[in-house]
């Protein structure tokens, strides 16, 4: 698919659900989309901030591929805002460097030798570089590595009807359940990321939810409460929800750490009203996978390793009851 559309005389993005109408000249609210007369190009198309090998429950994905590798990368640019972003200074900058340029070929040859099962886009928001991600995606399936998004969930209708058969994984970001602190304080838009969930969920795509507890700002019992009954009613109860642990970064060092305390109670809300899957990043708790029918414990964590892995075709060996998820 095209990126863009004419429309008078400006080209709309097609990238994000901002739609960017851009006049010759002007770059997205992304800062790194823009209008060069013809075509929107994408200005990081190649140009690398990171790259990393990563453990895949470091996305945080936990039923996606567990104790396996990713190759994660990213570049520069948002088209949010967050004021407590822990990687403000690639998101929140639009200087690329140009001598970190890397080929779709080059990045599958790396993934390739260092055996990883899948490719990361993360770090910054990959919907505003998926251009460059589709190709490397498509790339990578040649030679059966999968792609994975960890995004704002800010993708445009058109993009997200596009990932399907590119992207086989997801991990959203829903930062909170307030829409005027979504529009006022982070960006996007709290019913499109709602209704991004319920598309990528329907289109195959494997999906996990994050939610960063930040004290004072999502951590009340209320919105806690509207979050889980979201993804009961919406995704279902056996979509994993990952409760992360805010720490102080970027504007909000102001804020304190999100107490160990909070997260547990994020844990049981979630418990109480049925979710099967529910972990807690950031901090010391045990994180294993249980068997949702008989309650043997199927994947055991310590932090990102993986201590013991009893999934057996994706089944618990016990009850044979299904675990949900994609497993080696």
């Amino acid at each position: 698919m095209k990126f863009y559309k004419q429309e008078k005389e400006r080209l709309v993005c097609l990238l994000c659900s901002y739609y960017c109408k851009l006049k010759v000249g002007q770059t997205g609210v992304c800062g790194v989309n823009k209008n060069i007369g013809e075509k929107i190009e994408c200005l990081v198309y190649g140009y690398l901030s990171a790259l990393n090998i990563d453990p895949i429950e470091k996305k945080p994905l936990y039923h996606f591929l567990p104790n396996s590798t990713s190759l994660s990368l990213g570049t520069v640019g948002c088209n949010f805002r967050c004021s407590f972003c822990q990687n403000w200074q690639i998101s929140q900058t639009s200087n690329i460097n140009k001598n970190n340029y890397f080929s779709v070929d080059e990045i599958v040859d790396i993934a390739k030798e260092k055996n990883c099962k899948s490719i990361s886009y993360t770090y910054n928001e990959p919907t505003i570089f998926y251009p460059f991600a589709k190709d490397i995606a498509l790339r990578a399936k040649e030679f059966d590595i999968k792609s994975v998004f960890v995004s704002n969930g800010f993708e445009s209708s058109e993009v997200i009807a596009d990932m399907k058969g590119v992207i086989d994984a997801m991990n959203i970001d829903l930062k909170s359940f307030d829409k005027n602190y979504y529009k006022k304080s982070l960006g996007g838009d709290l019913k499109v990321v709602c209704d991004n969930l319920v598309n990528i969920k329907n289109n195959g795509i494997h999906l996990e939810i994050t939610t960063l507890i930040v004290p004072t700002i999502n951590d009340s019992k209320e919105e806690l409460e509207n979050i889980v009954k979201f993804i009961k009613e919406n995704l279902g109860v056996d979509t994993p929800w990952h409760i992360s642990a805010f720490h102080p970064d970027f504007k909000e060092f102001n804020l304190q750490r999100t107490k160990d305390e909070t997260l547990q109670i994020a844990f049981d809300i979630a418990k109480e009203y049925g979710l099967n899957y529910v972990y807690m990043g950031n901090t010391t708790f045990e994180n294993d996978t249980v068997c949702k029918n008989c309650g043997e414990i199927l994947i055991r964590r310590e932090y990102f390793n993986v201590l013991e892995n009893k999934v057996v075709d994706g089944c618990c060996p016990k009850c044979k009851t299904k675990v949900d998820g994609v497993f080696l």
